[in-house]
């Protein structure tokens, strides 16, 4: 899962090297091309429908205690990955006992104080996320006071099917680490990746303890020998084609790996859950 491996080193280190775990602890760090990985400098200015989520007294203040993404697609709702609000990643059983739980928008740059910082209204977690499988990794913020005018992002729908197609290329965002190894940025960045056939997807994630591909549920998108990804850190973040959001950044072994690319929970096929709850 691509929360931030800050919240899971520990955990990890007292277990390896009897169990492997795809992403909460990189593998060999990726090569980037610039230093989410292989991406270059955006603003919240250009895409405004890109937000973090933060907490100060989980994640601390450094980078605003940003620990996942999210993209708003509606006036006061903000969709991002369900396993951002599971106790692996929070600490706590239910996200209330974290008072301080926050949407920051229009914060390029995480060290500063710029933009707003909003408080949780409601959160839906959608039930049927398998945190074996990361299936139907989605979840539904709403926001206690609206975003400004023009900040959401259109969803793809199940007609979007080009949106879909294998070699459409597609831009990924966030404030991750940028180098497969812990170097995360204060400032919004983008990557571009193309999106890949189920079939790549699924022989790259045919089960086990890499992961296991649900095409229902998910696409992915990479590069021919890797380079460019999402990684710790923008989980529930987009994943954008055209103008539409196609995707949220879900899982995926390591960052940016050759073999192994990002993998995305599909947002076409969660598309009329999320406007039920929003």
């Amino acid at each position: 899962m691509r929360f931030s491996v800050r919240t899971v080193i520990a955990a990890i280190v007292a277990l390896l090297p009897a169990l492997v775990v795809p992403l909460a602890l990189p593998a060999t760090p990726a090569a980037a091309h610039e230093v989410v990985v292989g991406g270059t400098p955006t603003t919240t200015q250009q895409e405004p429908w890109v937000v973090a989520l933060s907490s100060r007294s989980r994640f601390g203040s450094d980078r605003s205690g940003q620990f996942c993404g999210g993209v708003a697609v509606g006036a006061r709702t903000v969709v991002t990955a369900a396993h951002c609000f599971g106790k692996e990643a929070l600490g706590v059983d239910d996200w209330q006992q974290l008072p301080d739980l926050r949407v920051i928008a229009d914060r390029t740059d995480l060290t500063s104080a710029s933009g707003e910082e909003i408080q949780l209204s409601k959160v839906w977690v959608n039930p049927d996320f398998d945190q074996t499988t990361n299936a139907n990794d989605v979840a539904v913020i709403t926001l206690a006071q609206p975003l400004p005018s023009g900040a959401a992002i259109p969803m793809a729908e199940p007609s979007d099917a080009d949106s879909y197609r294998a070699g459409t290329v597609a831009e990924v965002y966030g404030w991750g680490d940028t180098t497969g190894n812990g170097g995360y940025a204060t400032g919004l960045r983008t990557a571009g990746v193309t999106v890949l056939a189920d079939s790549a997807c699924e022989k790259a994630y045919p089960g086990g303890s890499v992961g296991t591909y649900a095409p229902a549920s998910m696409m992915c998108a990479g590069v021919n020998g890797g380079g460019r990804d999402a990684c710790q850190g923008d989980s529930g973040g987009p994943l954008v084609v055209a103008g539409k959001l196609v995707g949220l950044v879900s899982w995926g072994n390591g960052c940016a790996l050759a073999d192994f690319p990002g993998v995305y929970t599909r947002v076409s096929a969660m598309e009329a859950l999320i406007a039920q709850h929003m």
